[in-house]
């Protein structure tokens, strides 16, 4: 689900991401940033699993909001398997993380 913030738009995912359900993560970033809002935050606290294509959508929305310095992703709430799948693929210097959404929000 996504919703709108007077200083960034919020995107909470919920299950599993991975090849199947990666392409919906994926509209959601692309909707947001169509309708020119960079700064986004992603709140991962109701995640079970993560694969390699999830990994990718972050990855190309990260890119996409930094890109001409107008915006950031940056992470909320994420849980301990999920931030173990960031450590292993060398990702956790690349992301904000936050504990929980408030804080992550506070930071735009």
């Amino acid at each position: 689900s996504t919703k709108e913030l007077r200083r960034c738009d919020v995107v909470r995912v919920k299950g599993r991401v991975d090849s199947a359900t990666a392409p919906e993560l994926k509209a959601a970033f692309e909707s947001i940033m169509d309708a020119g809002h960079f700064k986004i935050v992603l709140n991962l606290s109701e995640v079970t699993f993560m694969s390699s294509a999830g990994l990718r959508q972050l990855l190309d929305a990260l890119k996409t909001c930094k890109r001409w310095n107008r915006g950031n992703l940056v992470l909320a709430a994420v849980p301990v398997n999920i931030k173990e799948v960031l450590d292993l693929a060398g990702l956790t210097e690349l992301f904000l993380i936050y504990d929980d959404e408030t804080d992550a929000v506070g930071s735009f």
